[in-house]
């Protein structure tokens, strides 16, 4: 069994259904990607996984357990972590600050996962004092990341991670998010940047219309002549 299996998804936000029998999956330590086009439902199938969007079919389970009807503060006591898109730092917040409060669920000492994210991403130790809103689009992705890593969780979730990023810092960006994935954590990742993230990731969803089009590892789907052509621009 996966760590992560969200089958069958189905789904839209009071209208008509966004998510049609969707269906993702996630391993410990593996990186999975969700692309398509724009308007295929990606953020959306990860919204549903996070428990954002309500489920007319379909269900979610974490690490063997039903958490379909769990909110999602109680995802991420569960292990969840997710990094939305846009405002996810707290810009007037100090970098230190951000980190600290992605460990409001924990009553531990989290000293050790505040080094740890300081060694992930040294740039944040320099700037620990500085506020999380003059930073860079990179850094601010990076605080945002630290602050959810801070939940220790066993799933995380990031969606477009590398909008609005140089094409340097998104390489350093997935750098980071291999070096996550290698400590055992399951990554799952929406990213516009399809053929990149194929790349990095262990398995692949192809989304059309909120329907799977294509689930395959990275390395195959890289090599399919279909995504190729319709996906990954030939």
């Amino acid at each position: 069994m996966k760590y992560l299996t969200a089958e069958n998804m189905t789904g839209g936000y009071g209208g008509a259904d966004i998510l049609h029998s969707c269906t993702i999956t996630v391993e410990e330590g593996e990186i999975a990607v969700i692309v398509g086009p724009n308007g295929a439902g990606k953020s959306t199938a990860m919204k549903a996984v996070f428990g954002m969007l309500p489920l007319r079919e379909g269900r979610v389970t974490l690490g063997g357990e039903d958490i379909t009807h769990l909110t999602p503060q109680d995802r991420v006591r569960a292990g969840m972590g997710f990094v939305p898109q846009t405002n996810n730092v707290f810009a007037s917040m100090t970098v230190q600050e951000n980190l600290e409060m992605g460990a409001y669920i924990r009553e531990d000492d989290f000293a050790d996962t505040m080094a740890q994210v300081f060694d992930l991403f040294p740039i944040l130790k320099e700037k620990r004092n500085q506020p999380a809103g003059e930073l860079s689009g990179g850094q601010r992705q990076q605080v945002a990341v630290g602050r959810a890593l801070m939940t220790r969780p066993k799933l995380l979730m990031l969606d477009e991670p590398t909008a609005g990023v140089s094409p340097i810092v998104m390489d350093e960006l997935f750098d980071r998010i291999l070096e996550v994935a290698a400590t055992g954590i399951a990554i799952l990742m929406v990213e516009q940047n399809a053929r990149q993230a194929l790349n990095i990731a262990d398995h692949g969803f192809v989304l059309v219309q909120g329907q799977n089009r294509f689930t395959d590892t990275g390395a195959a789907l890289m090599a399919d002549p279909d995504v190729r052509k319709s996906f990954l621009g030939g």
